[in-house]
């Protein structure tokens, strides 16, 4: 479901991502940790169509991310710590927004459910700038998870959010997952990561310096691990 071969992502002198390598089959979890300044967001951004890459193969869902970006598009949804909502529209007005870009059919009920999903329903009609920071939260990923999406990638989603709002988070992102979708999510939190993944990478100076999945590493010891690899990369 994503395919990267040699990824490379320069501005200037300066080299982001130098030759990012991954596969991942259809219903992975990857979470990804590293550092600031590691090319975690640029990575995201990529992936995402929103920044083009220096170099590089790209492939989601089989398609060319160079030569099929529109396509792209459609099969995947994208939640960061920015919402990309509109405070001066209802949840409801802001995904029916959203549904007619995608050419939803049977808009108003997805709306309905998807609501749902995310605990929103009884709130659909206030408008945004109501919310509280966690409550915007899940209705990105509401916005997010509208058209179905086959990838959905997850930039540092926790950030800005309450311990009870992390924690609705973390049981929707469960959610998420359980539909077989492919997830990639980047995040400073290493708990937080490690509880809904299966695989794990780290990414330090552009380049993805640890994979594994999350049955062959110690959990409880994964912190050392990380900091090994920050130091070795430093």
């Amino acid at each position: 479901m994503v395919y990267i071969q040699n990824l490379t992502k320069s501005f200037g002198n300066f080299k982001a991502l130098r030759g990012i390598n991954l596969k991942l089959e259809k219903g992975q979890f990857l979470t990804i940790f590293g550092p600031n300044g590691a090319g975690k967001t640029t990575l995201i951004k990529i992936l995402s169509t929103l920044m083009k890459p220096t170099s590089g193969v790209i492939k989601i869902a089989g398609l060319d991310l160079r030569e099929d970006g529109e396509s792209v598009r459609k099969q995947i949804g994208v939640i960061s710590h920015s919402t990309y909502l509109y405070p001066n529209l209802t949840a409801y007005e802001n995904l029916k927004f959203y549904g007619k870009m995608y050419d939803l059919q049977n808009l108003p009920a997805t709306i309905e459910r998807v609501l749902e999903e995310v605990g929103l329903k009884d709130r659909m009609h206030d408008l945004v700038r109501t919310y509280s920071r966690g409550m915007q939260q899940r209705l990105s990923i509401a916005r997010a998870i509208l058209h179905d999406p086959a990838v959905m990638f997850l930039d540092e989603p926790y950030t800005g959010l309450d311990l009870h709002a992390a924690e609705m988070l973390r049981d929707l992102l469960q959610t998420v997952h359980t539909r077989e979708r492919t997830v990639i999510m980047t995040t400073h939190s290493i708990s937080q990561g490690l509880e809904v993944s299966d695989l794990v990478g780290i990414l330090v100076r552009g380049k993805l310096v640890y994979l594994e999945p999350i049955g062959k590493i110690d959990t409880q010891d994964f912190g050392k691990t990380y900091f090994y690899w920050v130091e070795q990369a430093g």
